[in-house]
């Protein structure tokens, strides 16, 4: 009985996605669907492995409050780590800020703020990160309809973004890596499950030329935690702790 009730919804959404023909109105559709539904904080666990000439693993605490703003302790919490408020960054050294720069997340931006900024406002960013929003196509990724933004298909290098078709987030981002510009970055947001009304990627993967370099695994995932304001002001990345 349950299969059949939700069979109404899941066709009015694919039905939705079919009308999508370009970038802005993707953008939207993914804004429409989950604005005022997705969760608005966010915690969990990450444990880290990069990929060199040996392999090595780290903890990292991280906590998120939408849109724009993320905290990561890595390893012990209010030491080292970054802070990223509102495309500011600031990067933290044994406890002491290091350094701070403007910095716009594509990643942060895509995965999660996508669903709480002005669909105009996304739009602007994602041409400010090197996004050509004019070029859109569609594709599949493991048998799972997508929709490309900023590259033809069959072009696998240029700064592009996929996103599930049905469901309306991200899972993959490509974009030329290397001194020179002829490598090729490559993000997977994989596994998604539910987490309260919206979505997550408990696996993220980072490839340059198909080798893995990174990988990040989620554990403790937390939607909606009541966190302290603090946690994201730079003057209490000390003491300020959500754990």
């Amino acid at each position: 009985m349950k299969k059949f009730f939700l069979l109404p919804f899941i066709v009015f959404h694919v039905l939705s996605a079919q009308g999508i023909q370009n970038s802005e109105q993707l953008i939207k559709s993914m804004n429409d669907r989950y604005a005022k539904k997705w969760y608005k904080t966010l915690t969990f666990v990450q444990t880290t492995t990069r990929y060199r000439a040996d392999t090595t693993s780290a903890t990292w605490y991280e906590a998120f409050s939408f849109p724009g703003t993320m905290r990561i302790d890595m390893d012990s919490m209010c030491a080292g780590g970054m802070l990223l408020v509102r495309d500011s960054l600031y990067i933290f050294r044994a406890g002491n800020l290091s350094s701070t720069r403007y910095y716009v997340h594509s990643l942060l931006l895509l995965g999660f703020d996508v669903y709480f900024l002005p669909p105009q406002e996304t739009v602007a960013k994602l041409r400010e990160l090197g996004f050509d929003v004019s070029v859109f196509h569609e594709d599949t990724l493991q048998g799972r309809p997508v929709f490309v933004v900023g590259a033809q298909k069959g072009d696998l290098h240029r700064r592009q973004f996929w996103i599930d078709k049905e469901r309306l987030y991200f899972v993959r981002l490509f974009e030329p890596a290397g001194a020179d510009g002829t490598q090729t970055r490559e993000t997977q947001f994989n596994k998604y499950i539910r987490l309260a009304n919206g979505w997550i990627a408990p696996e993220v993967v980072f490839m340059v030329d198909n080798k893995v370099l990174m990988t990040e695994e989620y554990q403790d995932l937390r939607a909606n935690p009541r966190l302290d304001p603090k946690l994201f002001d730079p003057q209490y990345w000390k003491t300020a702790r959500w754990r």
